[in-house]
C-alpha cells in the first residue's frame, strides 16, 4: 500500500470470505445521505494533486451515493463521511489501480462488498474486463444492481465464492481488498492457482 497524506489506510474489517451474516441489521439506518455535490466535493479535495482520467470523479461520486443509498438498507462499508469516502475507497483504490497494468487486462475483485476496488478500476481503465465477485448474495445483487444503473459496459458481477470461477476461466489479475488474512487468501486459490496471473491484495498497515 502507498502511504496516503489524507489519512490511513482503509479501515474496513478484515473479513473472511463468507462469513458475513446474511441477515445484518443495518448500521447506519438512520445516517443521513450525503449529496451528489458534497461527494463530487469531497473527491476533488481527496484527488488534489492527482491526474485523474476526464470524467471519472463525476462517476466516482456517482457510485459512492449508490453505495451509501445502499448502505442504509444492508451493511457495506463503514466507511460514510464524504472525505473518508473520497479518500480511503476511491483514492486508495485509484493509487493501487495506478501501478497495475490494467489495459486489455481481466481482473478477478473477489469480496467486492460494495464495488471496491472493482468498481474505479473499471471507471479508470474502460479497456479492462472486471468481474465483481462477493460470496454472500444479496452483496452480490447489489453490486449487478450499481453495475447496471451506471451502465459499466466493462464490468459484470455475480455471487459465487472465490474459486468458483477460477474453476471455469482464467484471470490475469485477481484483487483482494480487505478480505481475510494473506495466508487464508492464499490457501483459499492455491488450487485454482493456474487460472490467474498475478494476485494482488491491498492492505493497511497491520497486514501482518
Amino acid at each position: 500500500m502507498l502511504p496516503d497524506p489524507k489519512g490511513p489506510a482503509p479501515d474496513e474489517p478484515e473479513e473472511t470470505e463468507g462469513e458475513a451474516s446474511e441477515s445484518e441489521v443495518p448500521e447506519f439506518a438512520a445516517l443521513p445521505l450525503p449529496s451528489l455535490d458534497e461527494l463530487r466535493s469531497a473527491l476533488d479535495w481527496a484527488f488534489t494533486g492527482e491526474e485523474v482520467p476526464a470524467g471519472f470523479l463525476d462517476r466516482c461520486a456517482e457510485h459512492a451515493l449508490i453505495v451509501q443509498e445502499k448502505n442504509r438498507v444492508m451493511n457495506l462499508t463503514k466507511i460514510v463521511t464524504p472525505k473518508d469516502i473520497a479518500a480511503k475507497h476511491y483514492l486508495d483504490c485509484f493509487r493501487a489501480a495506478r501501478m497495475l497494468p490494467l489495459m486489455g487486462r481481466s481482473i478477478l475483485d473477489v469480496g467486492s462488498g460494495g464495488g471496491y476496488p472493482g468498481v474505479p478500476i473499471a471507471l479508470m481503465e474502460p479497456d479492462a474486463r472486471v468481474v465483481l465477485l462477493d460470496s454472500i448474495q444479496k452483496k452480490a445483487e447489489f453490486l449487478k444492481e450499481s453495475v447496471a444503473r451506471m451502465k459499466l459496459k466493462n464490468a459484470t458481477a455475480f455471487g459465487e465464492r472465490a474459486e468458483d470461477p477460477l474453476v471455469k476461466h482464467h484471470y490475469d489479475v485477481v484483487v483482494m481488498r480487505a478480505v481475510s488474512s494473506v495466508r487464508e487468501n492464499v490457501r483459499t486459490l492455491r488450487k485454482v492457482r493456474h487460472s490467474l496471473r498475478d494476485l494482488v491484495m491491498l492492505k493497511g498497515p497491520s497486514w501482518s
